[in-house]
């Protein structure tokens, strides 16, 4: 029986070891491959169009965009991480709209099969969830907007599109903070990211309100540091051989 066991482990390893590389050889081909096709266009405009951009143009664009979306760059790769694992990461960041649909979709799923966030079990789930969310969105999309995107609109009050836009978004970000709550099952870190949380919105941006494009950023960190600092160190157990369930 442990013999058993033990090649049943040693397979499942073998196995994850295997899906591990595969996933980053191609998830690093096809983020390569969808950044060349993003940047072709603006490629081309700039050196084949005859707009007469010059460089400095150019550098003067990016650093707005930089100062201003440039520290998610960083927060939002370290806040996904845990939850998706490498493989869903390369399909979260080539899909897009992961705090709203895909990030929601794979703490749902985990929570479903008992899968904590951080396994292997957990990453592997994610994977299927993201898969699944991208397909109903493209069903969706082809259905309820390419074919009946301007009968919708032309029917629904505006009052409806108005409450919609108002509260659709707060409320599925309230729903995701809390599955990830109930998903992570950390209460001294959950206490220490409201805690912080409620400080940089409610002292540090209205004191300091150049800061509200990185408050995000700021409450990140902030929790992060905190949380390793505050941690339970009794309950620190030595690294095992991972597996899947």
């Amino acid at each position: 029986m442990t013999s058993t066991t033990t090649t049943e482990t040693n397979s499942a390893n073998t196995a994850m070891a295997d899906f591990g590389r595969t996933t980053s050889r191609w998830g690093q081909a096809t983020m390569i491959a969808g950044l060349l096709i993003s940047v072709a266009g603006p490629l081309y405009l700039v050196f084949a169009s005859g707009l007469d951009i010059a460089p400095a143009q150019l550098w003067i664009a990016f650093a707005a965009v930089a100062a201003t979306f440039g520290i998610m760059w960083v927060v939002e790769p370290l806040t996904y991480y845990p939850i998706l694992g490498p493989a869903a990461m390369y399909q979260a960041f080539m899909i897009g709209n992961i705090s709203n649909k895909l990030l929601p979709a794979a703490l749902i799923t985990q929570t479903n099969i008992g899968a904590k966030p951080g396994t292997k079990r957990a990453e592997l789930a994610a994977v299927a969830a993201i898969c699944g969310a991208a397909t109903v969105h493209l069903v969706s999309l082809a259905v309820f907007v390419g074919l009946l995107g301007s009968w919708l609109i032309s029917v629904i009050p505006p009052s409806i599109l108005l409450v919609t836009r108002l509260y659709v978004l707060p409320a599925v970000i309230g729903a995701v903070l809390v599955q990830a709550i109930v998903s992570m099952r950390q209460p001294r870190t959950t206490v220490i990211a409201l805690v912080v949380s409620a400080i940089v919105v409610f002292a540090l941006v209205p004191l300091a309100p150049s800061l509200a494009m990185v408050s995000t950023a700021i409450a990140v960190l902030a929790t992060i540091l905190l949380a390793w600092f505050f941690r339970d160190k009794s309950s620190m157990a030595s690294p095992a051989t991972v597996h899947i369930e």
